[in-house]
């Protein structure tokens, strides 16, 4: 078995002295893993790191295996984020929540954004941008794992008519549904709370998990008033 792909870093953890074990988001295999030989050496150890994008080839014996991976780096964005909190935590919150998909379940669309989202941050100039891009991304995510969410659904109301409960209810920014919206900080505050609460309530309580702790980071980094 083998497939060639373009893979965007999502970590990796030690195996052996010399080898790692890679996770990647690829664009046509989902989520993947596999062996990479002399991982931690000088050479391959700054290629490996999250955010960045990489050409990877996989060879196993069978489907099933882990196999092996090979790297060759496209894209080294790593070093851009290592200064800038905000795009640090951005990074490995997306890496995170990358990891909420089923293995080797192909997702184009959410690799697609993932890619445009880790680029944002590798650029000081836009950090409003990848904000943005990130928030559509989690209600992206909420659609592929089945819990998709709608302002037409039978649970949303109006702004008229769910006034007098204002306190209590999510607001549907519109820059959601509208990619020529511009959103304003308070549309991204919004917007994070709408698709944390179901992220929370529909993903990850069921697994008995939290948010990513870098999520948190980030909209607090990037957005002081949340």
């Amino acid at each position: 078995m083998e497939w060639r792909d373009d893979a965007l870093i999502l970590g990796a953890r030690r195996h052996g002295e010399t080898s790692v074990i890679l996770e990647v988001m690829t664009r046509g295999h989902g989520r993947h893993l596999g062996l990479v030989r002399g991982g931690r050496s000088r050479r391959l150890r700054p290629i490996l790191q999250p955010g960045n994008l990489v050409a990877a080839q996989w060879r196993a014996r069978l489907e099933d295996h882990l196999g092996a991976l090979t790297v060759e780096p496209l894209v080294a964005r790593a070093a851009y984020f290592l200064d800038r909190a905000a795009a640090l935590h951005g990074v490995v919150s997306l890496c995170a929540l990358l990891r909420l998909l089923p293995e080797r379940d192909p997702h184009e669309e959410l690799f697609e954004m993932a890619d445009a989202i880790a680029a944002l941050f590798g650029d000081i100039r836009a950090a409003e941008g990848a904000a943005t891009m990130l928030a559509r991304f989690e209600l992206a995510l909420l659609g592929a794992l089945g819990f998709g969410l709608s302002p037409k659904s039978g649970r949303a109301v109006s702004r008229a008519a769910g006034a007098p409960w204002r306190d209590k209810l999510l607001l549907y920014p519109d820059f959601l549904q509208h990619e020529s919206i511009v959103a304003e900080q308070a549309d991204l505050i919004a917007a994070f709370r709408l698709t944390g609460y179901f992220l929370t309530r529909d993903v990850l309580k069921p697994r008995g998990v939290a948010l990513p702790a870098a999520r948190e980071l980030y909209v607090g980094a990037l957005l002081p008033v949340a």
